[in-house]
């Protein structure tokens, strides 16, 4: 459920949530640094202040949904899930590891509280949208809502663009998108890979509402999923602006770490700089 944490409360999860990331990727040894790490902020307001969950009820009858579409970017996920109270944060340890609850990509039927299976990039909308058809259906007061995380690279793929032509056709209000765009995918920056842009114009064009944020601003973040909420004629996509790596100045931007774990000594460094601040905050202890 919704606790009253104030935006500083806030930004202090997001940093416990990127630290968290670290220690699972060193600890496992493979899995993604780049796009958890800039996500951090988006999904300590989600987790602390936008979603309508309970982690002792993980499936309640009256919960908002979440869907990882980027489902490579979980270990962001998992660190805000065990933050939040709905598992051991000792578990964050066994990521990737075989019989894990906590899988490489979210598995919905392994931990309570993941609401789908992702994997192959451009589901997640889909099963969204799917489930925001049918709370338009089941749901008249309007206060469940669906919210989904997408990447930017992720857009190349074509089931993306259906999934929002029919959330736009049938107008689901309760479906509400953040797009994380960091410029960056697996083989290097989006706009040389594949461009996106002119994304505030595309998705206007199938019908959705737009914002564009800072995606590390968590009071915007915040007021921005509240817009949305208030929209009740359209979906919902709110364009986060994020830095790839953010908080560990040797990985941010750089489009080599969206698929790299640190290593022992990159762990080190990448905690300390977390810890204060990239040396803003002295006498930080190891």
């Amino acid at each position: 459920m919704h606790k009253n944490l104030t935006i500083t409360d806030l930004e202090h999860k997001a940093y416990a949530i990127r630290e968290d990331i670290i220690r699972m990727l060193e600890h496992a040894g493979s899995g993604h640094s780049a796009g958890p790490l800039g996500l951090a902020e988006i999904f300590s307001a989600l987790y602390f202040s936008i979603l309508r969950v309970d982690p002792k009820k993980p499936d309640w009858d009256e919960r908002d949904f979440f869907f990882l579409s980027n489902g490579h970017c979980v270990p962001v996920q998992y660190a805000a899930m065990a933050e939040a109270g709905f598992f051991d944060k000792d578990e964050l340890m066994t990521l990737r590891r075989f019989g894990s609850r906590l899988q490489g990509h979210p598995e919905r039927t392994r931990l309570p509280g993941l609401e789908n299976t992702s994997g192959p990039l451009g589901s997640g909308l889909s099963q969204a949208a799917g489930v925001a058809h049918t709370l338009q259906h089941i749901d008249k007061q309007l206060h469940r809502f669906v919210y989904v995380v997408t990447g930017d690279g992720e857009l190349d793929e074509g089931n993306i663009w259906e999934a929002a032509m029919f959330a736009g056709k049938y107008r689901l209000s309760q479906l509400i998108v953040f797009v994380d765009r960091n410029n960056i995918q697996i083989d290097g920056m989006t706009e040389d890979v594949m461009p996106v842009e002119d994304l505030r114009g595309k998705w206007e064009s199938f019908g959705w509402h737009v914002q564009e944020i800072d995606g590390h601003n968590i009071e915007s973040i915040v007021d921005a999923a509240s817009m949305a909420r208030a929209i009740t004629n359209k979906p919902s996509v709110v364009i986060a602006h994020t830095i790839p790596g953010k908080g560990v100045d040797f990985m941010e931007y750089d489009y080599h770490w969206h698929g790299m774990p640190p290593n022992s000594e990159q762990a080190k460094d990448a905690l300390h700089k977390l810890r204060t601040l990239d040396g803003k905050i002295k006498g930080e202890h190891q």
